[in-house]
């Protein structure tokens, strides 16, 4: 079923979105520029992957970090070379603005109110020069979207269901702004094709209130 995430990532706007925000974080990177990706809850680590190869092509040396809570991922990430470690993204296990980007995908709207912005600031306290969050759009047409394009997709059924049912918990534009605005970040929402919704801010621009 990881595999089917990946794919759809691929084909219908996952990967686009974690894109967009990061060309927004690069925008004026030197192109000999070394930085460190985490990505929490990565899944089998495709978007890491994708944007090591982005920075690539702009010059940019990314070295990928992941944190992901469940093992079989974890293994599935180590198996392809990614450096990865087993953990909590409510307690990232890492030092203040430790690393340069911060990636959350498709992970918030797992969550409750409450761990959903406990996560929002524990990205923001690692990051040292951005925070991309990257998520569903809540629309019916995106949880029939997902339902049709299954089928000729070959998702396995329980990809299927679970696809609707992420779609379904996911977000309006206002509010991923209000989860931002209750963690104390103040960051830019977009709303990109396949129904995706893109946070992003930068660690120098944080509006920090206090938590």
């Amino acid at each position: 079923m990881l595999k089917d995430i990946a794919r759809v990532n691929a084909l219908l706007g996952g990967r686009a979105a974690a894109g967009f925000g990061f060309d927004r974080l690069l925008e004026g990177a030197t192109p000999d520029a070394r930085l460190t990706l985490l990505d929490v809850g990565a899944g089998s680590g495709d978007l890491a992957r994708y944007l090591a190869g982005r920075a690539a092509k702009r010059g940019v040396a990314l070295a990928p970090l992941i944190i992901e809570r469940h093992p079989v991922a974890a293994r599935l990430c180590r198996r392809t070379g990614l450096t990865t470690a087993v953990g909590d993204g409510g307690q990232l296990p890492l030092a203040d603005h430790s690393v340069d980007v911060v990636l959350a995908s498709q992970l918030l709207h797992h969550l409750e109110r409450g761990s959903a912005v406990s996560l929002l600031v524990e990205l923001d306290r690692v990051a040292r020069l951005g925070v991309i969050v990257a998520d569903l759009r809540r629309h019916p047409m995106a949880a029939l979207g997902i339902w049709l394009a299954s089928y000729p997709l070959r998702l396995h059924p329980i990809t299927r269901r679970d696809g609707v049912t992420s779609v379904r918990r996911g977000f309006t534009r206002h509010e991923l702004a209000q989860l931002l605005r209750e963690a104390g970040v103040t960051g830019a929402v977009f709303r990109r094709p396949g129904y995706r919704l893109v946070a992003v801010w930068r660690a120098a621009e944080v509006g920090r209130a206090d938590r």
